[in-house]
């Protein structure tokens, strides 16, 4: 009885993720749609989609952040106000929407992004408004529903 030959590598020079990571990606995808799951670079692969994971939920915190500091200079500063400040609410708004559209669960973890952040925004705050930290609440005055709204903006 004649046993299967063992099937030729796809790829029999993988290309390292960290000498040509498009080249890599590729290759790692063509494995996948093949199914040949003993060749792909796994932990490498787990790496690199853990590390997506961490960028988007990096990207919604930082929209979070700067509509935050920016509604910030809005309510603190209302004689500063400006366009440039408003394209920038919107902007981010946007992101944010792109963000949790794309990623219903990171829409879920909204109110611990905001509260993390908040922090950060109030220091942006204080260093472009010129007023003392105490001039701004100790906790995020909007709810991520009014943070998200795009015709939210505070008086």
């Amino acid at each position: 009885m004649m046993g299967l030959a063992k099937e030729k590598p796809l790829y029999p020079s993988p290309t390292e993720h960290k000498t040509d990571f498009d080249l890599w990606l590729r290759e790692q995808i063509a494995l996948l749609r093949q199914r040949r799951i003993d060749e792909i670079d796994l932990p490498n692969l787990i790496e690199e989609l853990e590390d997506m994971a961490k960028a988007r939920r990096n990207a919604l915190r930082s929209a979070y952040r700067l509509v935050i500091a920016h509604l910030l200079k809005w309510t603190f500063q209302p004689a500063r106000r400006s366009a440039s400040w408003e394209i920038t609410i919107t902007r981010e708004r946007a992101h944010i929407a792109d963000e949790e559209n794309l990623s219903p669960s990171l829409r879920a973890d909204a109110a611990e992004i905001v509260h993390y952040v908040y922090g950060s925004a109030v220091r942006e705050a204080v260093a472009e408004t010129g007023l003392p930290r105490s001039a701004f609440p100790a906790e995020c005055p909007w709810t991520p529903e009014e943070l998200r709204d795009e015709d939210f903006l505070p008086d």
